[in-house]
């Protein structure tokens, strides 16, 4: 709604300044209400005509109408939400609407109907009722009603606070008790395009999930959805129309914070670690995506996009992709949200010598004002499998029950024993992504170069080995994992690729031979790591002992 007071603006014409509104509400909508809301303004818009004037009648007359949009952008409508205040509200409006030509009047009256609809909403969902609460969504639209008729009386802004909210709600409880966990991700996008067809999008995405809530025109459409996969999501949405804005949050992760919570520390890490989302699961560690920029549009980093999602866009795309750090604002909500449940927080980010993650982190909880009492911030100075191996190590810490100094202190010790031996097959995507100029990347690929990449103990990356054939780049990684097998000793390792799994278990096989150990997971790398180190790469990630 405030984005509704921020960007709509006055028009010409009733209808062109509800075009105004409709639009800044389905670009602020958030969540499955907002985005029904959004619809319901949208419907309206769409029913009026185009006079400079509206009365009374053809005011509730597209009120009324609309709610047929309201329940048309929602897959599964449930009676005692949002649509049935609306429809409560609507059919009061129209009713009142014959006895009187006082719009104020009307107002009133049937704002009084929307009370008590949203009151009776706990009789008409058993959820509400076992929580003693009413519709989050419901109410939130019964406020806009209060808002709109303040400002056509006095013309001034109503702007309401949890001061001023008369009925008592519990949103957290209204939003995960109701919902199915297994579609774990609440998914949003926002998408631009010409002749968007909403029943061909719904009917498209129905498939991979629940909760599907669509709210917009031809031009321009807010989807909702509850999914398992939401890179599919993008994939299908991304063929309709340019994708403006994304979302994909982990409700599960949150359901267990707030109510399932295995341990008093929470661990939270970024998208570049490397560890499987099995073993993410398992320790119930957090994930910060960061952003891999396609076409204009923000992915996000093993959310929205998966490596494999990625892979097949890598060579069709015109403009190579770009990277970013997840934004201040987003990490610093994050982490305020984690640090509500947990009492102690370790944040373990990718090297700071190669993304500015570790700063983003700092500033937000500067900005949060939490201390090392209650968070501690930890550059790995490592990524993929490196920065992986010492998050699984922290979880396991936190998870036998070390105190919240030891798991520092051993995660700090385990930096310098982490090692990470990058196999490079083909340089074109480090001249795309610019991590090696076009000139040198020229000459090398002319000469059929294939290094070895590690990271030192600064966190930057280095070329430690020289190498013209496969062949000898990769028994290059074999005599370096040897080295430090004799020295002294690998503790764990890990092997993860970009879409070269074959040749990553021939890794497997000969690494077992030099360490006697099996891995502790092989797995697809990052989209963003893919990105600049290419397809068909492999490393070997390892912990020394």
């Amino acid at each position: 709604m405030y984005t509704i007071v921020e960007n709509a603006t006055i028009n010409q014409s009733v209808k062109h300044t509800m075009k105004s509104i409709a639009d800044a509400a389905i670009d602020g909508a958030r969540g499955n209400s907002g985005i029904i809301f959004a619809q319901y303004i949208n419907g309206m818009y769409m029913e009026l005509k185009d006079n400079d004037n509206i009365d009374l009648n053809a005011f509730s007359a597209s009120a009324g109408r609309a709610v047929d949009y309201a329940y048309s952008s929602i897959a599964n409508p449930v009676e005692g939400t949002m649509i049935t205040v609306m429809k409560d509200w609507a059919s009061a409006l129209a009713e009142h609407g014959k006895k009187s030509t006082d719009f104020v009047e009307t107002m009133t009256l049937s704002l009084e109907v929307a009370m008590q609809s949203l009151k009776d909403t706990p009789l008409k969902l058993k959820v509400l009722r076992d929580a003693q609460v009413v519709d989050s969504g419901a109410k939130g639209f019964v406020h806009f009603l209060e808002g709109f008729l303040k400002f056509v009386k006095t013309r001034e802004i109503a702007i309401f606070n949890n001061k001023e909210i008369k009925v008592e709600y519990d949103e957290e409880v209204h939003m995960l008790k109701n919902i199915d966990l297994t579609n774990r991700y609440c998914t949003e996008a926002l998408i631009k395009g010409k002749d968007l067809d909403t029943e061909s999008i719904k009917n498209e995405l129905s498939k991979y999930g629940d909760s599907m809530v669509i709210a917009g025109n031809k031009d321009k459409l807010r989807v909702h959805i509850h999914t398992k996969v939401p890179e599919e999501i993008f994939v299908s949405l991304r063929k309709h129309g340019k994708i403006i804005e994304q979302k994909a949050d982990d409700m599960l992760r949150q359901y267990q914070a707030a109510h399932e919570k295995k341990y008093d520390i929470a661990l939270i890490t970024d998208s570049i670690a490397d560890l499987p989302k099995e073993l993410m699961d398992k320790y119930q560690v957090h994930l910060v995506p960061l952003n891999l920029i396609i076409e204009d549009s923000n992915y996000l980093d093993k959310r929205t996009i998966t490596s494999s999602t990625f892979y097949k866009m890598m060579d069709e795309i015109e403009v190579y992709p770009a990277s970013s750090q997840p934004t201040s604002r987003f990490v610093e909500n994050y982490i305020s949200e984690v640090a509500s449940h947990y009492d102690k927080i370790i944040a373990i980010t990718v090297s700071s010598q190669m993304s500015g993650t570790y700063s983003t982190f700092k500033t937000a909880i500067e900005k949060l004002g939490l201390g090392e009492d209650r968070i501690t911030l930890i550059d790995s100075k490592r990524n993929s499998g490196a920065e992986g191996l010492i998050v699984l190590e922290a979880a396991e810490e936190i998870a036998r029950g070390d105190s919240y100094k030891d798991v520092i202190q051993r995660v700090r010790g385990l930096i310098d024993k982490s090692e990470i031996y990058v196999s490079v097959l083909d340089l074109k995507y480090m001249i795309k992504s610019g991590r090696i100029g076009k000139a040198t990347g020229l000459v090398a690929g002319a000469l059929n170069f294939k290094p070895v990449v590690s990271i030192d103990k600064n966190g930057d990356g280095s070329i430690i080995g020289k190498s013209f054939s496969v062949w000898s780049n990769t028994k290059k990684i074999y005599s370096l994992v040897q080295e430090v097998e004799n020295e002294k000793g690998v503790s764990r390792y890990a092997i993860v690729h970009a879409n070269g799994l074959e040749r990553a278990k021939e890794f497997v096989d000969n690494i077992k031979k030099i360490t006697g150990k099996e891995p502790e997971y092989i797995m697809d790398i990052s989209s963003i790591v893919a990105m600049s180190a290419g397809i068909g790469t492999v490393a070997v990630a390892l912990i020394s002992e």
